[in-house]
């Protein structure tokens, strides 16, 4: 009964060529049926939970086929049937042990499809990205993933590198982003080796051009070294820290706060540490060229915070990168003398030639370009330390004030019904916890 009430064709998407699908601004297609649907699930669920359920009897009716067409309901627009299939799917795997491989096989061709449609491949060039269940599918990895058993197999391992990593590339990662960035930390917990090959794989899908997604993976980024072993994080280190330095660069403030956030994580700090001596002179020439640039004051007190992290935790070290900057500001300043130098030669050579007042243009040569170096001049080293003191307890201070920095949300008026047909949904999870008390 459960089949016959359940599964059916799902309609056509209400937005199937139109912009990627916010949960912050947009609100989702709700199902019609979804009352009489409902009722079905709340009643399965709880035929599953059932202390008479027999999965020996049930397994010939749940099988491979009810599994999959299970798997298509997945794409239903409707987010409180995605709520009901998640845990109705994760029940049906505790119970049904024979169906396992099954299952993670399914998932996994789901996702090869939606790679597949995303990047054009095979035979889906005319289609479009697009699949409703991601995150609800991802959030039932993520449990599974948390059970596998040590060693992890080499399947396993496969899926993260050539499935759960490529899904970083999606333009619309934001929609299952928290649930995927929890299935690859979850792996690296059970195998801290997949380290490198994950770090690497984000710095090379690492956004070039789009901001809030540079946020996400920066995210996703700490919550890897926060479970990261000293061992391995020598191996990335440094080109994590390039990229890191590239984002402390960012004219975006969020990216370059985020980034500079990481100063804030003291097992982070202590692995910095451990490795300052080739973390400081990567992050040095940012740091200070920004603390001077950057036009976002906030920034400003986070960089001199890191700086004076870096100058309490190596004094000499933090000296020596001073003085090698400065020696190579020094030297950019001698090759734009040589630069300027060679230019007036070639206008004293051009002048030198008979047909040059013919061809010449004066009002160009009365106003030459000024060009400029990339980046302020050096202070005096004792002056430097006691401005980075000061700005850092600057910005301590600052930063115990209120400030709303997370992206505004649209103003444009919800639907009501929608909103109050969510806000009324029982979550599946509560339904049986409530059942069970």
């Amino acid at each position: 009964q459960f089949a016959v009430n359940m599964f059916r064709t799902l309609p056509p998407s209400s937005n199937p060529t139109g912009a990627e699908f916010d949960p912050e601004e947009d609100e989702p297609t709700l199902e019609a049926a979804w009352p009489h649907l409902q009722l079905v699930y709340e009643f399965f669920l709880r035929f599953l939970e059932s202390p008479d359920f027999q999965p020996n009897i049930a397994k010939k009716y749940i099988d491979q086929k009810f599994v999959l067409q299970l798997l298509e309901l997945f794409d239903s627009e409707d987010p409180r049937e995605r709520d009901f299939l998640k845990t109705t799917l994760h029940r049906i795997y505790g119970k049904f042990l024979g169906l396992r491989a099954y299952i993670r096989k399914q998932i996994n061709n789901i996702f090869y499809r939606y790679l597949s449609k995303t990047f054009h491949l095979f035979r889906f060039i005319y289609e479009t990205e697009h699949h409703n269940g991601i995150a609800e599918l991802l959030e039932i990895l993520g449990s599974i993933i948390n059970g596998f058993a040590l060693p992890l197999k080499e399947e396993h391992k496969i899926f993260l590198l050539k499935v759960l990593l490529p899904l970083h590339k999606v333009k619309s990662l934001s929609v299952y982003h928290p649930q995927l960035a929890y299935c690859v930390v979850q792996f690296l917990e059970k195998d801290s080796t997949l380290t490198e090959p994950v770090v690497m794989a984000l710095l090379k899908y690492w956004p070039k051009t789009h901001s809030p997604k540079e946020v996400m993976f920066l995210n996703e980024l700490e919550e890897i070294l926060d479970v990261i072993e000293p061992s391995e994080f020598v191996k990335v280190m440094e080109p994590l820290f390039r990229q890191l330095a590239k984002c402390v660069s960012s004219p975006h403030f969020q990216v370059a706060e985020r980034a500079l956030y990481y100063w804030n994580n003291e097992y982070i700090m202590s692995l910095i540490s451990d490795n300052a001596a080739k973390i400081l002179p990567i992050m040095f020439p940012s740091l200070y060229r920004n603390s001077k640039t950057h036009w976002n004051k906030t920034i400003h007190g986070l960089i001199y915070n890191a700086l004076k992290l870096f100058m309490e935790m190596n004094q000499k070290l933090f000296d020596d990168c001073t003085q090698q900057f400065k020696a190579e500001k020094l030297k950019e300043k001698l090759k734009l003398k040589e630069r300027e130098e060679a230019w007036v030669k070639i206008e004293n050579l051009a002048k030198s030639n008979p047909q040059y007042p013919t061809y010449s243009d004066t009002s160009l040569l009365n106003s030459p370009v000024a060009m400029e170096t990339d980046g302020p001049l050096i202070e005096d080293l004792q002056m430097l330390k006691k401005t980075v003191k000061e700005e850092a307890c600057q910005a301590q201070k600052d930063q115990k004030k209120d400030r709303p920095l997370v992206r505004r949300k649209s103003e444009l008026p919800q639907d009501i019904y929608t909103m109050k047909a969510l806000e009324s949904h029982c979550r599946a999870d509560e339904l049986i916890s409530h059942d069970g008390h």
